[in-house]
C-alpha cells in the first residue's frame, strides 16, 4: 500500500511538480517546440499529470483512464506540430522529476519509506512507461488521420506504414 502522504502531495502539490518540470524543460535545448513555449504555458499543460499519478498509485492502474488521457495528449502534441521525440522526452523528464521527488523529499524521511520507494519507483515506471505507449499511439493516430484526409495518401500506402491498430481503425 502506498503512502496518503505521497498520494497527497501528488495532488495537492501538482503545480510544484509542474515547475520543477518546466526547469528541466528550460535545461535541455534539444526540446525546440517546449522550449518555445512561455513558462505558464509550459507549467499549465504538465500540472494535470500528477493528480492521475496520484490516483493510479492510490486506486491501481485503470489502463482506459490512463490510455485516453496520454492518446488524447500525442493527439493535442502532434496538432500543436511536436515532433514525438520531443513528446516522449519531456514525459521521462516529468518521470524523472517524480522519482528524485521520491528519493529526496519523501523517502528520507524514515526507514519504511526508504523500503517502500523501491515499489512506488517501480509503479511510477509502469505509469509513464504505459503512457508514453498510448501517447505515441495517439500521435500516430492522428497522424494517420491527417495523412488520410488532408494529403491525400492513398489507405494501401497507410497501412503499410502504419501498422499499428489504432482505437478507431476497423479491420
Amino acid at each position: 500500500m502506498i503512502d496518503g502522504v505521497l498520494i497527497d502531495a501528488f495532488n495537492l502539490q501538482a503545480r510544484q511538480f509542474a515547475v520543477r518540470w518546466k526547469e528541466q524543460i528550460r535545461k535541455a535545448p534539444h526540446l525546440k517546440h517546449y522550449n518555445g513555449l512561455d513558462n505558464e504555458t509550459l507549467i499549465e499543460s504538465d500540472v494535470v499529470l500528477y493528480p492521475l499519478l496520484g490516483r493510479t498509485l492510490s486506486r491501481g492502474l485503470d489502463r482506459s483512464l490512463l490510455g485516453g488521457f496520454f492518446v488524447e495528449l500525442g493527439k493535442k502534441r502532434m496538432g500543436d506540430g511536436f515532433p514525438i521525440s520531443e513528446v516522449i522526452y519531456a514525459v521521462n523528464l516529468a518521470q524523472k522529476v517524480v522519482i528524485e521527488y521520491i528519493m529526496t523529499d519523501y523517502a528520507p524521511e524514515n526507514t519504511l519509506r526508504m523500503y517502500q520507494s523501491m515499489g512506488i519507483i517501480t509503479e511510477v515506471a509502469e505509469f509513464f512507461l504505459l503512457g508514453c505507449f498510448y501517447l505515441t499511439k495517439g500521435f500516430l493516430e492522428a497522424t494517420y488521420v491527417r495523412m488520410n484526409s488532408n494529403d491525400n495518401v492513398s489507405r494501401e500506402l497507410l497501412n503499410k506504414y502504419f501498422r499499428d491498430d489504432f482505437f478507431f481503425k476497423q479491420n
